[in-house]
Formats: C-alpha cells, structure tokens, sequence
C-alpha cells in the first residue's frame, strides 16, 4: 500500500512539475512578427510600382498592441529599405503625394491606445529611392481659460481668433468640482488643450493636390469635458506646411 501511494504521489508531483514548466515555457514564447498589409505602389517615381509590406510584433502573442512595427521596402531587385514606425494599434500606410513633386508619399498612422483617440504618425518620401523624414504639422498652440458665469475664453494666436464658451449647462458638475462658487471662479483655471490627436488628408480648395486636418480637442475639467474642437488645415509649400486657416467646431455643433 505505501509502495503504491509513494508511486501515486511521485507520479503527481512529476505531472505537477512538468505542467508548471510547460505553462512558464509559455509565458516565455517570444511573440511572432506577422504582416499587417503588403502594398503595390509607385513611391519612388520608377513608374514601377514597389512592394511595401507592413509588419509588427505584439506585445504578447495574445495582444493587438504592437510593440514594434515597420515596413519593408522593396526599392529594386537589389535594394531594401527598412523603415521603423512607432508602437500602437491597427498601423496603415496611406500613398498620397503631400509634399506636390509628383510622387506618392508613404503616411503612416497608429493609435496609441486611450481615451483620447491620438495617433501617431510618420510621413516619408522614396523618390529616386531615397528615404526623406517630412515632419508633421505641428499642434496648435492653443490657450484657455474658464472665466466668470461659467464662460471659456479660447485664443488661437496662430490666426488671432478668439472665441467665448457657454459652459452654463454645466453649472452642477464645476460646482461639484470645486471650480465654481455662484458663479465665480475660487482661482485662475485653465483649459485642457490636448495636442493634435488625428490627421486627414483632404483636398484643399484653391491649391494643387492634397493637404492635411488635424483635430485637435479642448477640454474643460477632465478630457472627457470636451469644449470644442479645433480643425487645423496645412498645405506643404515651399519645404514647410504653411497652415491656410482653423476652424473652431464648440462641442454642441459637433456631429
């Protein structure tokens, strides 16, 4: 009887042994890179079209966060590029020819994840097979504030707009929120100016070709408070965006 439970008991410890490193070889299985997307495009102005194809490596081989992610250019039968892009989530390239010579510009987008809805980007041009960064717009550098009777003040400098709020709607939660006392600020409160979190590219009246939007979110207490969106429109001239002109959506226009 001894023999058979010393056996019973040696059978289940080497089952529990060989379970706990099956499931920590598990957790150790580095993730696989996958293909997001392969391309067929024109981007270096050949008039032959180039083979890009997206990749990326999750965090784990259960998440959809890519930890990294890149592109694999095939520029001739004897030329590669590797282009990286920063982490995120569902990565995509848009070809579109933003900065007007004539050829198809690589557009990358990922989400960051968040409530926000921001994205990163990386623009990139192959022509005659040379790889060239052009930099994003940049955000806006937008200023606010809360003021009495549960007004927002919004000042755009880039443009000298301005802008006044009715916040009144709101009057139970800045109350809640200590920000407000019958109407009166308790001290200074500024406004949530959040940085572009997402571009688009559009055709621009009166000018050649595509340029971009950025969306760019005004809040009040918290993100989520949303006060207005700022619609920021640039062109690429002369070697640099030149921004056209803003428009200022508040929240209750929004669709």
């Amino acid at each position: 009887m001894k023999k058979e439970l010393l056996f019973a008991f040696s059978a289940f410890f080497l089952m529990s042994l060989h379970a706990i490193a099956g499931a920590f070889t598990g957790q150790q299985e580095k993730p696989v890179p996958k293909i997001i997307e392969t391309y067929e495009e024109d981007v270096t102005g050949s008039g032959e079209k180039t083979t890009i194809i997206l990749k990326g490596i999750p965090f784990d081989n259960e998440s959809s966060y890519l930890k990294t992610i890149w592109a694999d250019v095939q520029l001739s039968k004897n030329s590669t590029t590797r282009i990286d892009y920063d982490p995120g989530y569902d990565p995509k390239i848009e070809f579109i020819d933003l900065n007007h010579d004539g050829v198809k510009d690589l557009l990358e987008s990922s989400a960051t994840g968040g409530s926000g809805g921001f994205h990163s980007y990386r623009l990139i041009t192959l022509k005659d097979g040379k790889e060239k960064v052009i930099p994003m717009p940049p955000s806006l550098q937008i200023q606010g504030q809360f003021e009495d009777r549960y007004q927002a003040s919004i000042y755009i400098p880039e443009t000298n707009q301005r802008y006044k709020v009715d916040l009144s709607e709101r009057k139970e939660d800045y109350d809640r929120l200590g920000i407000y006392k019958n109407g009166t600020l308790n001290e200074p409160y500024e406004l949530m100016i959040s940085p572009t979190s997402y571009f688009k590219p559009v055709k621009i009246k009166g000018k050649p070709g595509y340029g971009l939007v950025g969306y760019q979110q005004v809040s009040g207490a918290y993100h989520a408070d949303g006060i207005g969106i700022a619609e920021s429109y640039w062109y690429y001239e002369n070697g640099k965006w030149q921004l056209l002109h803003v428009k200022w959506i508040p929240y209750n226009k929004q669709k």
